[in-house]
């Protein structure tokens, strides 16, 4: 198919395996880089030959007035046809791109905001075909004098065969050329095209982004092209295979910056870049934009950071510009491969669907992701702006340079980068120990999704990859946090040697290629270990595809008996004996040692009262994240049934002289469950009695670390003349406007309107839907919808937020159902946004006529659909099922747990 180096999944899941050495890895790389290095050295641009261009208006000049194309509507009876399928056949590669685009920065006529372009792509044939097939969303094209939409030229001896018949197919995206004649193998064709679109405001492919700056409204026009949204802003080859050089040309008003993955050579109106690496399309960015910048120069790599003038000034843009470089130096070693472009350009978006973007060259973020101000900004910021950066700088190599094939193995990308952002940001920030964090963010974040029946193996067929709202699914925990949890586990296992008659492949296969994970049991009386798919509910087990390898994995088992960290051992088949693990007396088993398997543990029950007795006495015994793991472990195989939940709520007693901060995590993450389940019951006030009891140690150590909290009172007075600091402000703000009425909003949202730093306004806009007055909540559900109020990159999470207060929990879910067809509308069903909205809004349900309304939700909009958030409704409902069983079950013996528990006064 396309051009460029396309890493085999085989290799790729070695490279991952060895990741601490990252050996296959850097040897594919070095190997890649020097390949690509001489592929994009030998290709020059074109001038396009002696191809007679079309008229396409120029500042200043006459405008060509498009005729406006009627797409064919496709039938509703099934076809075979090639542009009724979603796939590029494999008949043509491209090899480069011209392409000049001027976006309007103010309406027309009609009130819109608009895009006029003109492209060419050069092909070559490697299959005979009289058909060209090539990517095109919502643009509108300029008919040639034979009358159809693009132009094709021959560029070698053999004349190009006229077009037959052109038009649009817009269920599959593609602009359709039939031919008279044959494309001739081997030969390389141009094809021109004339086009306009919309500079719409809908997060995806050429849009616009606006924002007020010293009370002038100004317009920013962007890209976001993953996954297949390219085609919404040229005509392409839009799929990940198709890698070619792109000579981009950018006319925009004076005053203005224009940036694209190239470094720039501009004029007053018009900005010609670099051409590009060899490269797929969803890596393509261009801006527009009246931005500001800082720089540096690392390595004789140019540095930049982009940001709205106000946030250049005031420094937002330096934390940024200090990491980079660090973080650049670090995977260069990493990867044992210099970074393969001259800049590094970083710009910060008012309006950005994702978190960033990894557009080579031209990184894209939320203004969230990317500026920080000391002032405003507190540690979590910080902690996920170095991340991010990470995150991002790790895909210039894996995923840019070296690109999977089809989006089907998008978890070998971004599972990859996931795991390799903890390093970078280590090695930014090394007091932080950052790398532990991985347990919290990733292993239990996924371990919750992986549970349910109805998740999803690592890696699908192709064949059941094929439209972008399916792609889009595929940017869930699975694809980012599984691989992480996996690539961790391996890194933990390197220098252990491989069971006997066991490979790399044929252990990975069992965890790439098969959903869900084990849980390992061991009783230490007998010796007997064996394992078990683990089900969140166990009567969904009927329900659970089937699988090759019968949901066995070969599974590595790190352990420590009494204190003593043992040798390895491995876990090959559904049961083994292992005597070792045999003990007595007070001694005692842990296995999966500071969570160095994707696994969870279970225990006889004789062993987990040795446990919660090392818990109570020594707890230092047990490595830090070890004791996050048991509290997890404890309250997951609880959910499942595998213990009593009292066992699972008795991990939390020793808390009250816990002082680190991860086994407090997991305790809350998973109290917040029961938080869930019972804030609508009596059981409510008698768990906030419990745990104000358990945390009161903790509160009296930090009083004394501060001097009874007078020197953060200090520092809060003397630096921050508002007295909030930032690291309290979303705590302190929710409170404000929970205990406050109508003007304490009305307050909090005009501190919101007026904020110009975006996490404080992040802030605040999580901090309103705190209020208890179901008619402000429900003018604030309003809101959402309203793009001049919020943000529509920020429409979905503020439902969230609404609906995990428990006052606004129904109002969100009513207005969710009311509203679906509307916001699915706006928000296309290629949006990433779909499946934590919907995930987010239910998560509360446990009861039969939430269960019965969720169904009917699903049925009510079948035809609309549910875009990326498709295998989230599944999930809701499995997931609402097993809660509505779990209350059922235990609603009492946690109440009495909880009243035994509180200390009587």
């Amino acid at each position: 198919m396309g051009g460029g180096f396309y890493i085999s999944k085989f290799v790729g899941v070695v490279g991952i395996v060895f990741g601490a050495g990252a050996v296959a890895t850097v040897i594919a790389l070095a190997v890649v880089y020097s390949q690509e290095v001489a592929k994009n050295e030998a290709v020059s641009p074109t001038n396009g030959g002696s191809t007679i261009k079309p008229p396409v208006t120029t500042p200043g000049g006459s405008t060509v007035k498009p005729q406006i194309t009627t797409p064919v509507i496709p039938t509703t009876a099934p076809s075979n046809e090639p542009w009724d399928k979603y796939r590029l056949p494999d008949t043509l590669k491209p090899d480069h791109y011209n392409l000049t685009l001027w976006p309007r920065l103010t309406v027309n006529a009609q009130d819109l905001y608009i895009f006029t372009g003109k492209s060419y792509v050069v092909f070559q044939c490697v299959k005979e075909t009289d058909l060209i097939l090539i990517h095109s969303n919502k643009l509108n094209y300029t008919k040639w004098g034979d009358d159809h939409l693009a132009k094709l030229s021959a560029l070698g001896s053999t004349p190009a065969p006229t077009i037959k018949k052109s038009w649009l197919q817009p269920t599959t995206q593609f602009l359709v050329l039939e031919l008279n004649g044959k494309l001739a193998v081997g030969e390389s064709y141009q094809l021109d095209t004339v086009f306009v679109g919309e500079l719409a405001d809908d997060l995806g492919g050429f849009y616009r982004s606006v924002y007020t700056e010293e009370g002038e409204e100004k317009v920013v026009a962007t890209t976001q092209m993953q996954p297949t949204d390219a085609r919404k802003a040229f005509p392409c080859f839009d799929e990940p295979a198709m890698k070619a050089i792109f000579h981009i040309t950018l006319l925009h008003p004076p005053m203005t910056v224009a940036l694209s993955n190239g470094m720039e050579h501009g004029q007053v109106w018009r900005t010609s870049f670099d051409k590009t690496k060899k490269m797929s399309t969803y890596l393509l960015a261009f801006i527009v934009s009246d931005y500001d910048y800082i720089n540096s120069t690392n390595d004789n790599v140019l540095i930049r950071i982009y940001a709205r003038k106000k946030a250049i000034a005031d420094g937002q843009g330096e934390y940024a510009l200090s990491k980079t470089g660090p973080i650049l130096k670090f995977f260069e070693k990493y990867y044992n491969a210099t970074y393969p472009l001259p800049k590094s350009d970083q710009i910060a978006l008012p309006d950005f669907n994702a978190g960033a973007m990894e557009n080579w060259g031209l990184i894209t973020y939320r203004e969230t992701a990317l500026l920080y101000d000391p002032k405003m900004s507190s540690n979590s910021n910080k902690e996920r702006i170095a991340t991010i950066i990470a995150h991002e700088l790790a895909h210039m190599w894996f995923g840019n340079l070296v690109t999977l094939r089809w989006w089907n193995d998008l978890w070998l990308n971004e599972g990859f980068a996931s795991y390799v952002e903890y390093l970078g940001a280590n090695e930014a920030e090394p007091d932080w120990n950052i790398k532990d964090l991985i347990v919290l963010g990733d292993v239990h974040r996924v371990f919750a999704v992986d549970a349910l029946a109805s998740s999803h193996p690592l890696s699908s067929r192709e064949e059941d990859i094929q439209k972008p709202e399916q792609i889009s699914e595929l940017f869930d925990a699975i694809s980012y946090s599984k691989v992480r949890s996996s690539v961790f586990s391996a890194v933990n296992s390197t220098g252990t040697s491989l069971p006997t008659g066991q490979t790399v492949h044929s252990i990975m296969n069992r965890w790439v290629l098969q959903m869900g994970f084990p849980v390992v049991t061991i009783n230490t009386t007998t010796g007997l270990i064996n394992q078990q798919h683990f089900l969140l509910d166990p009567s969904t087990a009927g329900s659970v595809p089937p699988s090759d390898f019968k949901y066995e994995w070969i599974v590595p088992i790190r352990w420590m008996k009494t204190g003593v960290v043992q040798q390895q051992t491995w876990l090959e088949d559904k049961t083994a004996h292992k005597p070792d693990m045999i003990v007595t007396g007070n001694n005692w088993i842990l296995a999966n040692l500071n969570v160095s398997g994707y696994y969870r543990v279970n225990y006889d029950n004789t062993n987990w009262e040795r446990l919660l007795g090392v818990l109570s006495s020594h707890h230092e015994s047990i490595p830090v994240i070890n004791r996050a793991q048991l509290v997890d472990d404890a309250f997951n195989l609880a959910r499942a049934k595998y213990i009593n939940t009292t066992l699972a709520l008795r991990t939390t007693k020793y808390l009250r002289s816990e002082r680190e901060y991860m086994p407090w995590e997991s305790a809350l993450d998973n109290l917040d469950f029961f938080y869930l389940m019972f804030d609508r019951s009596e059981i409510y006030g008698i768990m906030q009695t419990y745990l104000k009891y358990q945390i009161e140690p903790l509160f009296k150590h930090f009083g004394n670390i501060t001097g009874n909290w007078t020197e953060m009172l200090k520092y809060l007075y003397i630096l921050y003349p508002i007295r909030i600091h930032p690291n309290l402000r979303t705590t302190v703000y929710c409170s404000a406007i929970a205990a406050g009425g109508a003007a304490e909003w009305e307050f909090g949202w005009d501190q919101f309107k007026a904020a110009t730093i975006a996490i404080e306004a992040d802030k605040l806009r999580s901090a309103l839907a705190c209020t208890k007055q179901p008619w402000l909540l429900n003018k604030y559900l309003e809101y959402t919808l309203d793009a001049n109020k919020i943000r529509k990159q920020d429409a979905t999470s503020t439902i969230v937020y609404i609906a995990s207060n428990v006052v606004g929990q129904s109002l969100a879910w009513d207005f969710m159902r009311d509203r679906w067809n509307y916001i699915f509308t706006q928000y296309g069903g290629g949006s990433f946004s779909f499946s934590n909205l919907i995930n987010g809004v239910t998560k509360r349900f446990s009861t039969e006529f939430e269960l019965k309304q969720l169904k009917q939700f699903q049925a009510d909009n079948s035809e609309v659909g549910f875009g990326s958030g498709t295998l989230a409704v599944s999930q809701s409902i499995e997931r609402t099922t097993a809660n509505i069983k779990w209350v059922a079950e235990n609603k009492d013996s946690v109440q009495t747990w909880f009243t035994t528990e509180v200390p009587k006064e």
